[in-house]
């Protein structure tokens, strides 16, 4: 599993980090556009991830911006989002509202921080990505 880690604060990505590099290569990107960039050169490189963990507060781009054009870039290449990266959103967002929204945007579910890991990897187990 090729994981991105989307995550401006430091002891998020890095218990995220620490947690899915047992499964897999894992990368970092500290905002959304950093995301937006990495996902873009997977993409063109052949190597795309599998799954991409997304916080929504971030600066220079928030993650339901970034979650919009990682979709955008895989409708380009004819990739339906039911057969795209899987986008778990980790906010510490707890708003129905803002749920919703992200759902809309097409991410693949929501978990609210601090992450359960346990949730996490039943999440991830529930895509396919490790053996169950």
């Amino acid at each position: 599993m090729k994981t991105l880690i989307v995550e401006d604060d430091f002891t998020s990505r890095l218990v995220l980090q620490r947690f899915l590099s047992r499964y897999g290569e894992c990368h970092i990107a500290v905002n959304g556009k950093e995301a937006v960039d990495a996902f873009g050169r997977a993409l063109d490189e052949g190597q795309k991830y599998d799954l991409v963990c997304m916080d929504i507060m971030m600066p220079e781009m928030n993650g339901r911006e970034a979650v919009r054009q990682v979709r955008a870039m895989e409708q380009a290449r004819g990739i339906l989002s039911t057969g795209g990266v899987k986008i778990i959103m980790t906010t510490a967002v707890n708003d129905i509202k803002e749920v919703a929204r992200c759902f809309e945007e097409l991410c693949d579910a929501y978990l609210v921080k601090p992450i359960r890991l346990a949730e996490l990897l039943n999440q991830v187990k529930s895509y396919g990505l490790v053996p169950q």
